[in-house]
């Protein structure tokens, strides 16, 4: 935009690190049927207060809270983010996928915590352009094989079948292993993995690390609960006239003899 290009250096600075460096919490959102993103006044006020804010260049500092919405506010004229009110929010299906808000930018245009704005910022625009051009230059390469060299056009094949061959012995591999713990889960129960990390989320190396295992799944992490004995004793009493509400049985009740548990939790 044209008024984003007037804006001083200062400014700027400001706006790319609540949009790139600051962390500062954005939430989808839909201006004008385009999808935008957009952000708490009180979530920018936080970020320019914090210390990484404070180590910045060339940037308006700022002490309390109302000196930096006063700086924030200072930022609208140059339409990096304006002021927004969100529409009802549309069903759900699950709390990961939330469904963009309808924003409707207003008039009044101020800066306020506890109101929303919408980016109109999209940052540097680079590495974007640089990989548009890269995957154009991968097309046009990919069209153009036949005019390629012949050593270049021989050393694609050969890579091809050299990953179409690992490919292979990878199902191979998974097949036999497959068919060996059948027949081990017969022959010596519980059976044997050959490999049993190939498909585990792990490195290339150690995938193929250890050679075999028992299918075993691992030990469950027991969690040990200690119980707290009280005593309870009369007021004046000596602690050997402390009695044992075990070892004391009621007058209506036989007496019950220890079991070996009883020793258990003794010990």
């Amino acid at each position: 935009m044209d008024r984003q290009k007037t804006a001083p250096p200062g400014a700027r600075n400001v706006v790319q690190f609540l949009r790139n460096k600051s962390g500062m919490k954005t939430r989808p959102g839909v201006v004008n049927g385009q999808r935008a993103d957009y952000f708490k006044g009180s979530a920018a006020v936080k970020a320019v207060l914090s210390p990484e804010y404070k180590k910045l260049k060339n940037v308006p500092q700022v002490e309390t809270e109302e000196e930096a919405e006063r700086m924030l506010h200072s930022l609208l004229p140059f339409a990096f983010f304006l002021r927004v009110e969100r529409g009802p929010a549309p069903p759900s299906t699950s709390k990961e996928n939330v469904a963009p808000r309808p924003l409707k930018v207003i008039h009044m245009q101020m800066f306020e915590k506890d109101m929303h704005y919408v980016w109109l910022y999209e940052g540097s625009q680079l590495w974007q352009r640089l990989a548009g051009l890269g995957l154009i230059a991968l097309l046009l390469a990919a069209v153009m094989f036949p005019l390629w060299p012949m050593f270049l056009r021989r050393g694609v094949y050969y890579l091809s079948l050299g990953v179409l061959g690992l490919f292979g012995l990878l199902m191979v591999i998974a097949v036999l292993r497959l068919i060996f713990w059948v027949i081990t889960i017969v022959v010596v129960p519980p059976g044997i993995w050959i490999f049993p990390n190939l498909f585990a989320d792990v490195g290339v190396i150690e995938s193929f690390i250890p050679l075999w295992a028992w299918d075993v799944p691992p030990p469950k992490k027991k969690i040990r609960r200690t119980k707290k004995k009280s005593k309870k004793s009369d007021e004046g009493a000596e602690p050997d006239d402390v009695v044992n509400e075990r070892s004391a049985p009621a007058e209506d009740e036989a007496p019950v003899e220890p079991t070996p548990e009883d020793y258990a939790d003794l010990n």
